[in-house]
């Protein structure tokens, strides 16, 4: 599953564009007959990027619908001693300096980080999830730039920028993943950090010869996963049946690997500094199901 606000799945992979069930992708439980992927292309705002499919609403996946219920409180993901240990994490690399936060949303992290006296900026294309962080406390005082974060500049510089919760996979074109890092990189002061958090692709828990992985059955829901291995493209599906009535929802995503993360840091002038599990910082490993990387602006 790839959502970049998550599905409410047990894999590793919560992504910010899930659709509903959890956290960061509860879209609404509304019964409809079925909402499927369309063959044209949305175009982000600012350098035109081309991305697929489209999406109908100018705050993309994260509509009203989504943003009033997205924040959890039941999900581990807001828990404060999960926040706080991402939040002390990146206050350390930041050293003092300025933090960007691609993909802001509700503040989960800018909030925690900003009171640990980082001075926080977000890019985010979703007003309605920006509005949910300017209603917290706190939350008046972090700019955020509306627009799309592969391509969206802001002034000054920055010591840290930062894209977690598989954010980067919600960029479906592998041109719009090298855009986002070099647009990274273009906000790093020498020596700043690149700080992203992703699943590993989970290729190989596919059934030999076929490319469709479930990862929920239920008697009123199931919910799987659709690998294009020629292109890395990949969509998370969700099937519920509630009081007589079926909703099918299908979000895309293009997944990444390790190392292709690393091409990209390269192509924007940064190299690897660190690479770990999570935000515990054990040690990465080949059967690692996520990792927080970090690369260094050279």
């Amino acid at each position: 599953m790839l959502a970049s606000r998550s599905a409410g799945r047990t894999g590793p992979w919560p992504v910010r564009n899930t659709v509903h069930w959890s956290s960061r992708a509860a879209c609404s439980r509304e019964s409809v007959t079925r909402e499927s992927v369309t063959s044209h292309y949305w175009l982000g705002p600012g350098p035109r990027l081309r991305y697929g499919p489209a999406m109908d609403d100018a705050d993309g996946y994260f509509p009203e619908r989504v943003a009033a219920t997205y924040d959890d409180p039941s999900d581990g993901m807001f828990d404060s001693a999960f926040t706080d240990t991402v939040a002390d994490l990146l206050a350390g690399l930041a050293g003092g300096g300025r933090a960007l936060e691609l993909g802001i949303g509700t503040g989960r992290i800018a909030l925690p980080l900003a009171r640990r006296g980082v001075e926080v900026h977000g890019i985010d294309l979703s007003r309605a999830m920006v509005a949910r962080l300017r209603a917290k406390p706190g939350g008046d005082a972090i700019g955020v730039t509306i627009g799309d974060f592969a391509t969206t500049r802001v002034d000054g510089t920055f010591s840290l920028a930062y894209l977690v919760f598989n954010t980067i996979n919600n960029l479906t074109t592998q041109e719009a993943q090298v855009a986002c890092f070099r647009n990274a990189a273009g906000h790093l002061e020498p020596g700043g950090c690149f700080v992203v958090e992703v699943g590993v692709p989970e290729l190989r828990r596919l059934p030999p010869g076929q490319n469709v992985l479930p990862w929920q059955v239920t008697p009123t829901r199931w919910a799987f996963d659709i690998y294009d291995m020629a292109t890395q493209a990949m969509s998370s599906n969700y099937l519920t049946v509630e009081g007589g009535r079926g909703e099918y929802r299908s979000i895309p995503f293009r997944y990444v690997w390790p190392s292709e993360l690393d091409l990209m840091a390269q192509i924007a002038g940064m190299r690897l500094r660190d690479r770990w599990e999570g935000w515990n910082q054990h040690p990465f490993t080949g059967d690692s199901r996520q990792h927080v990387s970090v690369w260094e602006k050279v």
